[in-house]
C-alpha cells in the first residue's frame, strides 16, 4: 500500500484573493437585439436591411476574391438580416 507523500510547504505562499461580488441586474430582463428593432419603423428596418444586403453582397466578393479580414461579419450581418426580417413578418402578421 502506498502512502501519502506530505504536500511541500512553500516559504512564501500567496494569499488567496478574495472574489469581487458580480454586479447584479437591474432589470428583471435585459432586452435583445430583436427587442432594439422591434422600436423601431417598418420604413426604418426596411432602409437598414437593403444596407445590411448590400454589405453582405460585398462581402461575399471579398472573401471569393480573398480580401476578407473579419470573417465573422459575415455570420453577424447574415444573422442581423434574419433578425429584422423576423421582426418585419411579426410586425405584418400583427397589423393584418
Amino acid at each position: 500500500m502506498a502512502t501519502k507523500k506530505p504536500a511541500k510547504e512553500t516559504a512564501a505562499a500567496k494569499p488567496k484573493k478574495s472574489k469581487a461580488a458580480k454586479p447584479t441586474k437591474t432589470s428583471a430582463k435585459t432586452s435583445s437585439k430583436a427587442d432594439d428593432y422591434r422600436l423601431k419603423t417598418a420604413d426604418e428596418l426596411g432602409d437598414q436591411l437593403v444596407k445590411l444586403k448590400k454589405e453582405a453582397f460585398n462581402l461575399r466578393f471579398q472573401r471569393a476574391n480573398g480580401q476578407l479580414e473579419k470573417t465573422n461579419r459575415v455570420r453577424e450581418v447574415r444573422r442581423t438580416i434574419a433578425r429584422i426580417e423576423t421582426v418585419l413578418t411579426e410586425q405584418r402578421r400583427k397589423a393584418g
